[in-house]
C-alpha cells in the first residue's frame, strides 16, 4: 500500500514538473504561442499555483515599500481599495496582504479582482480565505468574472492602489503598435479607476523584452497627468533604452519553499530569486528621488569584477553610467560600494565624473541612499 501510495505520489509530482516545464516555455521562448487565457488549461493553473505563485506573490513588496516612504504617509488612512486587473487567482492582492500582515500600520484592504478565467477567481478564493486566517489584517474580497472590456462596464467607484501584476505584456503582445495601445489602456483605465492620490504598480517579467517594452511605456506614459514615482530617481527619457541590449530589473534573493525546490532538482532550474520589472506611477509630481534627497543612484546591473577593481552600472535623473572603484581606493568610507547589489539605492559624497564614467576614489564616501520606511515594524 505504502509503495503505491509513493508511486502514485511519484507520478503525480513528475506531472507537476513537466506542466512547470510546460507553462515555463510558454512564458519564455515560446510567448508567441502563449494562449490568451492560458490558466483554463488545468495543468498549467496548477503549475502556476505550485510553482511560480509562492515567488510571484512577493514581487510586490518592493514597490509597496517604496510607497511606504511617500511624504503623504499613504498607508496611514482607515481603508484601502485595490483594484486587481488580470488577478489570476489573486497572486499580487495575496502579496499585499502579506506585507501589511508585517506591519504596524493596517488599513483595512478591500480588494476587487477581476479575471476572465472563472477557475482563477475560484482558486482567488479559496487562497485569500486561507491567507487571511493565518494573517491578522482586517480584508475582504470581491471577485469579478470580466476581460478588461467587461470590467470597465462592471466595477465601480475610484482605488487607491491598482494592479497589473504580470498582465500589461500579454496585452496587444504581438502587435507592432503594443506600446501605443498599452499606454492608451493605461490612461483609460487609471483615470476612470485610479483615485487622486492613488498609486498604480505594474509589474512584469524581467525578460528583456518585456522589460524594454514596460520602459518604453513609462517613456510615454509620462506626462500631465501621470507620474512615475518609483523605480526611478528623475525625471527624462530613460537612459537603459539607448543600448538595445540593455533593460532593468530586480533582483532580489528568495528562499524557495520545498515543493519548488523538490521541482527544480527535477526539471533543472533554480528559482532562488525574485527577478522582476515594475513601474510606480501616480498623479503627484512626486518621486522616489524627492524622498532620498541629492547624490543618490540606484545600481542598475550586478558587480562587474575584474583584476584590480569592481565596477556597477549606475543610474539617475535620464543618466545610466558606469562606476568604477580601483581595489587600491578602498577605504572606510565607501566599503558599502563591494556590496551593493542590483537595485540598490546608493548616496555618494565627492564622486568623481569623468564624462563617460563615474570613479570612486578614497575619499568618496558611499551609504545606502533609501530612507527607513514610515513603519518601523516590518
Amino acid at each position: 500500500m505504502k509503495q503505491e501510495r509513493d508511486k502514485s505520489a511519484t507520478n503525480e509530482l513528475n506531472t507537476l514538473a513537466a506542466d512547470v516545464v510546460r507553462l515555463s516555455r510558454l512564458l519564455t521562448r515560446e510567448r508567441e504561442g502563449l494562449p490568451a487565457a492560458y490558466l483554463r488549461d488545468e495543468g498549467l493553473r496548477k503549475a502556476y499555483r505550485s510553482y511560480f505563485l509562492p515567488a510571484n506573490l512577493f514581487k510586490v513588496h518592493r514597490p509597496l515599500q517604496d510607497l511606504s516612504l511617500h511624504p503623504q504617509n499613504l498607508f496611514s488612512r482607515k481603508t484601502l481599495r485595490v483594484l486587481d486587473i488580470g488577478a489570476g487567482p489573486g497572486t499580487a492582492s495575496l502579496g499585499m496582504l502579506d506585507f501589511f500582515s508585517q506591519r504596524k500600520q493596517r488599513p483595512a484592504l478591500e480588494f476587487t479582482i477581476v479575471d476572465q478565467v472563472m477557475e482563477n477567481l475560484r482558486e482567488a478564493e479559496e487562497l485569500f480565505g486561507m491567507h487571511r486566517s493565518k494573517r491578522s489584517c482586517e480584508a475582504s474580497l470581491k471577485t469579478v468574472h470580466a476581460d478588461i472590456a467587461g470590467m470597465e462596464r462592471t466595477v465601480q467607484g475610484y482605488f487607491d492602489v491598482v494592479l497589473f501584476s504580470n498582465v500589461l505584456n500579454e496585452l496587444f503582445a504581438c502587435d507592432e503598435a503594443r506600446i501605443g495601445k498599452r499606454v492608451t489602456l493605461l490612461q483609460r483605465i487609471l483615470g476612470r479607476f485610479l483615485a487622486d492620490s492613488g498609486s498604480c504598480i505594474i509589474i512584469e517579467p524581467a525578460l528583456r523584452e518585456t522589460s524594454r517594452d514596460l520602459l518604453q511605456v513609462r517613456d510615454s506614459i509620462a506626462e500631465p497627468g501621470l507620474h512615475v514615482y518609483s523605480p526611478c530617481l528623475g525625471k527624462g527619457k530613460c537612459p537603459a533604452l539607448v543600448n538595445p541590449r540593455d533593460w532593468c530589473h530586480e533582483d532580489i534573493p528568495w528562499e524557495p519553499p520545498a515543493l519548488v525546490q523538490e521541482i527544480d532538482k527535477l526539471i533543472g532550474l533554480r528559482k532562488d530569486s525574485l527577478k522582476f520589472s515594475y513601474l510606480v506611477l501616480r498623479k503627484d509630481v512626486l518621486s522616489l528621488a524627492d524622498v532620498c534627497g541629492p547624490h543618490v543612484f540606484r545600481v542598475v546591473s550586478e558587480p562587474l569584477v575584474s583584476k584590480g577593481k569592481i565596477e556597477f552600472y549606475l543610474c539617475r535623473a535620464g543618466e545610466r553610467k558606469l562606476v568604477t572603484r580601483l581595489d587600491k581606493d578602498a577605504a572606510p568610507g565607501n566599503h558599502v560600494f563591494e556590496n551593493m547589489k542590483r537595485g540598490f539605492v546608493v548616496r555618494f559624497e565627492k564622486l568623481m565624473d569623468e564624462e563617460k564614467r563615474f570613479k570612486v576614489g578614497k575619499d568618496t564616501t558611499a551609504a545606502l541612499g533609501m530612507p527607513a520606511g514610515k513603519d518601523d515594524g516590518r
